[in-house]
């Protein structure tokens, strides 16, 4: 079995407790996560990037996702492309939705089974293909996933205690899964993890649904209590720093910073240049190609956002929205989009002043 594991998968419940079974596992995995659409064929684009760049024999895991005759038939070719140069890499697609028929008549490596979960899928999987070191808690909780995910309403206090454990993961919208993949991967998982943990409790569903807003403060929390806005805002500022190295912008000679879809732009965008004066602005582009300004009397972002796309504000806070922008779910496609717009508008603008006037 290969050491090294990249598994893609839902971002549902079911989707990240696929994630949080091969945790139990003593492989190196790497984690992505999609939805529906084009977003798994560009995270099946980054895994395979990756694989070629290592040059190492890995296992495609793919759970609770169903690819299309299309997208089968390109992964499979890629694939055989990498074992004729040597690479050894496999492909596991274990899933439970019905439209994946076609693919799975087709490729062996492509398991499906509408009768269980996508979690209960890879958790059987697991105890039989892979070394397991399954906690005592597992069980129940694949159990759990499986009543909510298929909707069996009849197993009354698994369903209830699933539809909160569901909502912990649709609400947990503090970390940006394009900016923070990995942060926001560890956060969700930690939070079912913290769940697993009041399975057995009496009134567990309400238990747990009571303590959701605790959980996640204590996520974020370092030092001091604070609110969780307060808190999550400082968690991302820390992360923004973390990547600075390959998210940073220039215009006019003027240093940016570019994120993309992170939003709260007021008190995040000003956290970040409040700890990092070395920036002279911040933008956040929307996945619809808004876009928020912020500075801190370095430069006029309003005048910057004139240039950019038609918009304006104030000299500190200013938007505005790009023509032509395509949504992407990969940060690089972003970044070399917003460079071209930089470059083009550069060559048109000549040189200007942007210092705000004292």
């Amino acid at each position: 079995m290969q050491k090294k594991i990249h598994h893609l998968s839902h971002i549902d419940l079911d989707g990240y407790s696929c994630q949080l079974v091969m945790k139990y596992t003593p492989y190196d995995i790497v984690n992505y996560n999609a939805n529906y659409g084009a977003e798994v064929k560009e995270k099946l684009d980054m895994i395979l990037e990756a694989i070629k760049s290592s040059k190492e024999s890995a296992l495609i895991l793919i759970s609770d996702l169903n690819l299309t005759a299309d997208e089968s038939r390109w992964l499979n070719k890629e694939v055989n492309k990498l074992n004729d140069n040597k690479q050894e890499v496999k492909i596991t697609l274990l899933d439970h939705h019905g439209s994946g028929e076609e693919s799975a008549k087709k490729y062996d490596w492509y398991y499906l089974d509408t009768t269980r979960c996508a979690t209960k899928i890879v958790y059987d999987y697991a105890k039989e293909h892979f070394e397991f070191d399954e906690p005592s808690w597992m069980c129940k909780y694949v159990d759990i996933v499986n009543a909510v995910d298929l909707w069996k309403q009849e197993e009354k206090e698994n369903f209830e205690f699933g539809k909160v454990c569901m909502r912990l993961v649709t609400e947990t919208r503090e970390l940006n899964r394009v900016m923070f993949a990995d942060a926001d991967s560890n956060y969700k998982l930690s939070l079912l993890l913290e769940a697993a943990t009041f399975i057995d409790k009496e009134d567990a569903n309400i238990v747990l649904d009571e303590q959701i807003h605790s959980l996640k403060k204590a996520f974020f929390k370092e030092d001091k209590n604070d609110t969780l806005d307060n808190l999550a805002t400082k968690y991302v500022v820390k992360l923004l720093g973390e990547l600075r190295s390959d998210k940073t912008i220039y215009y006019k000679g003027y240093r940016g910073y570019l994120s993309y879809g992170v939003g709260n732009t007021s008190i995040v965008g000003n956290g970040f240049l409040t700890t990092y004066p070395e920036y002279d602005f911040i933008v956040d582009v929307s996945y619809r190609g808004t876009m928020s300004l912020r500075a801190n009397n370095n430069v006029s972002v309003a005048q910057i956002s004139k240039e950019w796309a038609n918009g304006g504000g104030h000299p500190n806070a200013a938007g505005g929205r790009i023509q032509g922008f395509k949504e992407q779910y990969r940060y690089d496609k972003v970044k070399q989009q917003i460079e071209r717009l930089i470059n083009d508008k550069e060559s048109r603008a000549g040189s200007l002043d942007y210092k705000k006037e004292d």
